[in-house]
């Protein structure tokens, strides 16, 4: 069932006469569980013509390296292999994407896509709709609830958005079965062979500083990964998930991201499963992942230091002066160099795998926040960081956890140095939830 809350004109007006259906696959990067993908297949069954999914690869998208493309390209690799059974032609191309799209549209009928919520991505939709003469209609299928569903405006914290969401969670959390196509369309474009990663990332001009991360990417992946944590992991995450000493996160957020999987398919797996660790898990995927859609959607300055609430700067300044013990530089950081053990283990882990655990990130980031000469400083710092080298990174949940450093989404506590009354962290809260120690022994 595609609901049609869902479902978006961004260029209105009737199907043309061209010789296919195009889905610009950009954002969903899937097969199983899209929206998008299926309600392409549906209208071009209407319209008796073949579907052909597009993806367009730019080498220059912002921040990107080696390690966030080949888990990206490996990605594209299981797509088209399960397109292809499904007798649905993959094209994938080098290029400006929306341009790409422009290109492949000229022989279209109707182009549908998925939907973005960071502005790089936002803006190609906007650019493509402005010079199409054929519909453009765009399927939310990366959130559980569609954003304008659960809220018109931007809300102050999870406890605000919570309710909102569980009052239409059950209403969007359905089955989703694959459509058969009526016309074969195999063959019909040529592209790019997406069934080597390895080979189109060698041929690809982008940064190489940032070596691939330990998770390797691709909707098959992730179904492994979901499989084993639904029968192993949930049952256990609610009192495990905040010890980095063991495997007890679920480790399927680059896989969202880049989105290799459906967060519907999570929850409905996750629910069959069940376990002591259902909820838990269900306020992190659900609750706290679309309250970061609806910071990057309501907030235009959602990843810069201008657009924290007015409370958060005013405090920040007002203590703008106050003396730093330690002050690091953004090489130091990114080396690691502070006096921190258990600071230097996790940016360890970030630099050599592609992940940090979520608990000591708001550590990482809280310590940022106090080692930097000033706030703005340190928010540079962080998006630089994660951005670089967290394969979840440049993502809607990635600017929210960052902005909760400075006190996003969060509340004003009791007034200390350097934070004013924005949260501080010390590193006796970690030695309360595991052992630092040894997590840091592990990652020095």
């Amino acid at each position: 069932m595609i609901q049609h809350e869902r479902i978006q004109t961004l260029k209105g007006g009737q199907p043309g006469s061209g010789d296919y259906v195009l889905y610009w696959m950009q954002a969903s990067v899937r097969t199983r569980f899209n929206h998008a993908l299926e309600y392409a297949a549906e209208q071009a069954n209407d319209l008796k013509l073949p579907l052909i999914v597009a993806f367009g690869l730019t080498p220059g998208y912002p921040e990107a390296n080696e390690r966030s493309y080949l888990f990206l390209l490996e990605g594209l690799r299981d797509v088209q292999r399960n397109l292809n059974g499904r007798g649905i032609g993959f094209v994938l191309r080098l290029g400006h994407p929306p341009e790409v799209m422009l290109e492949l549209a000229r022989q279209a009928s109707l182009v549908v896509t998925d939907r973005a919520y960071l502005d790089p991505s936002r803006s190609w939709r906007t650019w493509l709709a402005e010079r199409l003469d054929i519909p453009l209609i765009q399927v939310e299928t990366d959130a559980v609830v569609p954003i304008e569903t659960t809220s018109g405006k931007l809300e102050w914290a999870a406890r605000t958005i919570r309710p909102k969401i569980h009052k239409r969670m059950d209403d969007f959390l359905v089955p989703l079965e694959p459509r058969r196509v009526k016309v074969k369309s195999l063959g019909l474009l040529d592209g790019v062979d997406a069934s080597d990663p390895q080979h189109i990332l060698k041929g690809l001009d982008i940064d190489r500083s940032v070596p691939p991360g330990e998770e390797r990417g691709g909707e098959d992946n992730a179904q492994a990964r979901l499989s084993g944590f639904v029968k192993e992991g949930l049952s256990h995450y609610d009192e495990r998930r905040n010890n980095p000493l063991v495997d007890g996160a679920s480790r399927l957020s680059a896989y969202l991201h880049f989105g290799h999987l459906s967060p519907i398919d999570v929850i409905l797996q996750a629910r069959e499963a069940g376990g002591a660790g259902l909820d838990a898990f269900t306020e992190e995927l659900v609750v706290r992942r679309e309250l970061s859609f609806n910071l990057c959607f309501y907030n235009p300055q959602y990843d810069q230091y201008a657009g924290l609430p007015d409370w958060c700067r005013k405090t920040l300044a007002e203590h703008a002066d106050d003396k730093r013990e330690h002050l690091y530089t953004r090489a130091e950081l990114e080396a690691a160099q502070t006096h921190d053990s258990y600071w230097n283990a996790a940016q360890h882990q970030m630099v050599r795998t592609g992940r940090m655990h979520n608990y000591l990130r708001m550590y990482w980031g809280k310590k940022v926040l106090e080692w930097s000469a000033t706030p703005q400083e340190a928010y540079a710092v962080l998006v630089y960081l994660n951005n670089k080298y967290e394969t979840d990174g440049r993502n809607a949940n990635s600017y929210a956890g960052i902005n909760w450093i400075f006190g996003n989404h969060d509340r004003p506590w009791a007034r200390r140095p350097i934070f004013g009354t924005v949260r501080y962290m010390v590193a006796s809260g970690l030695k309360r939830k595991f052992d630092a120690d040894a997590y840091a022994k592990k990652w020095a």
